[in-house]
C-alpha cells in the first residue's frame, strides 16, 4: 500500500506539472482517518527526497476535520466567531432597527453556523453553538438572561440550530 501511495503523489505531481502547476511540498500534508479506538499505521509517503507529513486536523474548504471524524476541533475555530458577532450585535443594539439587527444576525452567525452544518451538527459539542444562537436571540430582543427563547425565535422567524440541521438536511434528499 505505501507504494501505491506514493506512485499516487508521483502521478499527481505528474499532472501538474503536465498542467504548468506546481505541487507546494512545504504546504501538502495528509490525513489518515481512522476510528476513536484504533491504532494509527504510521504512513511514511515521500515526494522526491520530501516526506509528506501525517497531520490530525487540516483546514478543508473552511471545515476542519479531525482525523477520528470528529468536529471538535471545527467547532472550537467557529465559536469565536460567533462570540464576536454576538458581542457585535450587543454594541450596535442601541442604534439599529429590529430588521438591521436580524441583517446582523445572518450575515455574522447564521452563515458561519449554517456552512457545513450538514457534517458536523450531530455532534454533542455542538450546544455551545445553540447557547450562543440564544444569547444573540436574546440581545435581539433585550430580554433577560433566563428568559426562554422558544417564542422569541418563531417571532423573529429565525430557526434554532436544531431546525437548521432538519431543513438543510431535508434539502438534500
Amino acid at each position: 500500500m505505501k507504494k501505491s501511495v506514493n506512485k499516487i503523489i508521483q502521478d499527481i505531481n505528474e499532472w501538474f506539472n503536465i498542467n504548468l502547476l506546481s505541487l507546494h511540498l512545504d504546504k501538502t500534508h495528509f490525513i489518515h482517518f481512522t476510528m476513536k479506538n484504533s491504532s494509527s499505521v504510521d504512513f511514511n509517503i515521500m515526494h522526491g527526497n520530501k516526506k509528506i507529513d501525517n497531520v490530525y486536523n487540516t483546514k478543508l474548504l473552511g471545515l476542519t476535520p479531525h482525523n477520528t471524524l470528529s468536529w471538535r476541533t471545527h467547532i472550537d475555530t467557529i465559536i469565536p466567531k460567533l462570540s464576536s458577532a454576538s458581542f457585535s450585535l450587543r454594541v450596535v443594539k442601541p442604534f439599529l432597527s429590529l430588521d438591521s439587527l436580524k441583517m446582523l444576525y445572518y450575515s455574522y452567525f447564521h452563515s458561519v453556523t449554517t456552512y457545513g452544518l450538514i457534517f458536523w451538527r450531530n455532534f454533542h459539542h455542538c450546544n455551545i453553538i445553540l447557547r450562543l444562537q440564544k444569547r444573540i436571540i436574546r440581545t435581539i430582543l433585550g430580554i433577560r438572561g433566563r428568559d426562554s427563547c422558544r417564542e422569541h425565535f418563531k417571532t423573529l422567524k429565525i430557526l434554532p440550530l436544531q431546525s437548521q440541521y432538519i431543513y438543510i438536511h431535508f434539502c438534500f434528499l
